[in-house]
């Protein structure tokens, strides 16, 4: 009796135990049942900011050539020494304004003078014996008028007449030379413009053809660039340039106005040369950058940074119905153009793209074709 009353006390433990797991295993079922036929949640779409994108539109292109360059002025002079003297004055200085004509300085004379007055003294006695062999062949030759010498008596004095002409005239010479040593002792300004570097001090000797001062003229400022034999072609006179000049704030406009027809030994380069409009603050030596305008069109144009070249064939990533869709493109002339307010590097599209396409920027980062984007609203401007 009592080893009947265990064995059903066991059984129905274990029947119990039995139905709790069924029903745990029932309900775990159920449960993945459950999530399987629940649909799918959308995927989380990728914000991005409205500098991230731009519109593609057809727009004036710019084709620009780069060049960059010094600047040196037209016209400038050097003022050399034409004597070997002494720095007697110099009363100009770096920065100083010169008109042409004005005296910038003075050479010692005291050599010259004496140079001078040497010569006077060799023309006074040149013309003395001049005056002598004159008279002398006056007398000759009424002599020989009269019969009293001969013929050859003449000729002697004629030769001697002829020789002392020829001595004064050497001597008329040699003072016009020391004349003019003296008048070259004074410095003078040959062009008006801006002393740019005075190389010697009063006091000092220098030799015939030193640097003394050097003048420039800022009113004519001009631009030398170097140009790749293959871009030169299509450089031509009268076209305009803009150029970043170091030190100012605004931009500089130049024009092309010369082309050289050589090219550079050793870097087989051509020198191009721009004049730029007059503006304060231009000095020669300072470096430019820029661009020539070499052509402008219409075209659907798209910045520079929203064309992605990491596959076989050039690519944008156009924004449709929420998503990042790749599209294969053909690209045309590089250059420069408007987008969103500022000027920036730009492409013609040829192929693969409309007018009124949302592109992305690199800026975006590498997505893939169909990756969901969502473009955030531009930040609205505080209220005053």
């Amino acid at each position: 009796m009592k080893r009947w009353i265990k064995w059903t006390a066991a059984s129905a433990v274990v029947v119990l135990l039995v139905g709790a797991g069924a029903r745990v295993v029932m309900g775990r079922r159920a449960q993945a049942i459950a999530a399987a036929a629940a649909p799918a949640s959308a995927p989380l779409a990728l914000e991005l900011g409205p500098a991230d994108v731009v519109v593609a539109r057809v727009q004036p292109l710019t084709r620009m050539l780069s060049i960059s360059g010094g600047l040196k002025a037209v016209t400038s002079a050097v003022v050399k020494a034409k004597i070997a003297s002494e720095i007697k004055t110099l009363t100009v200085r770096e920065g100083d304004a010169v008109k042409a004509g004005q005296v910038i300085g003075q050479l010692d004379t005291t050599e010259f003078e004496f140079r001078f007055k040497q010569a006077e003294q060799t023309a006074i006695a040149a013309r003395t014996q001049l005056d002598i062999a004159k008279r002398a062949l006056a007398n000759n030759r009424a002599l020989v008028e009269q019969g009293f010498i001969s013929a050859t008596g003449l000729e002697t004095s004629v030769s001697t007449e002829a020789g002392a002409a020829a001595s004064y005239q050497a001597a008329i010479a040699a003072t016009e030379l020391a004349r003019k040593a003296r008048a070259d002792s004074i410095l003078t300004a040959p062009i008006g413009g801006i002393v740019s570097q005075r190389f010697v001090q009063p006091g000092e000797r220098v030799g015939i053809e030193a640097k003394v001062i050097e003048i420039v003229d800022l009113s004519r400022i001009e631009l030398e660039a170097a140009v790749a034999p293959e871009e030169v072609g299509s450089v031509q006179v009268g076209q305009l340039a803009k150029l970043a000049v170091d030190g100012l704030t605004e931009p500089a406009t130049a024009k092309v106005v010369r082309i050289n027809p050589s090219t550079q030994a050793g870097t087989r380069a051509v020198m191009v040369y721009m004049a730029l409009q007059p503006q304060p603050g231009l000095r020669q030596g300072l470096f430019a950058r820029g661009g020539i305008e070499l052509q402008r069109k219409e075209a659907l144009v798209a910045p520079v940074s929203a064309v992605r070249v990491d596959q076989a064939r050039p690519y944008v990533l156009v924004v449709k119905n929420g998503k990042a869709s790749q599209r294969t493109i053909e690209l045309g002339v590089r250059g420069e153009a408007q987008i969103d307010g500022r000027t920036e590097g730009a492409v013609e599209l040829t192929s693969g793209a409309a007018a009124g396409d949302t592109l992305l920027r690199g800026s975006a980062g590498a997505l893939r074709d169909g990756t969901a984007v969502k473009i955030a609203p531009p930040a609205s401007a505080p209220r005053p």
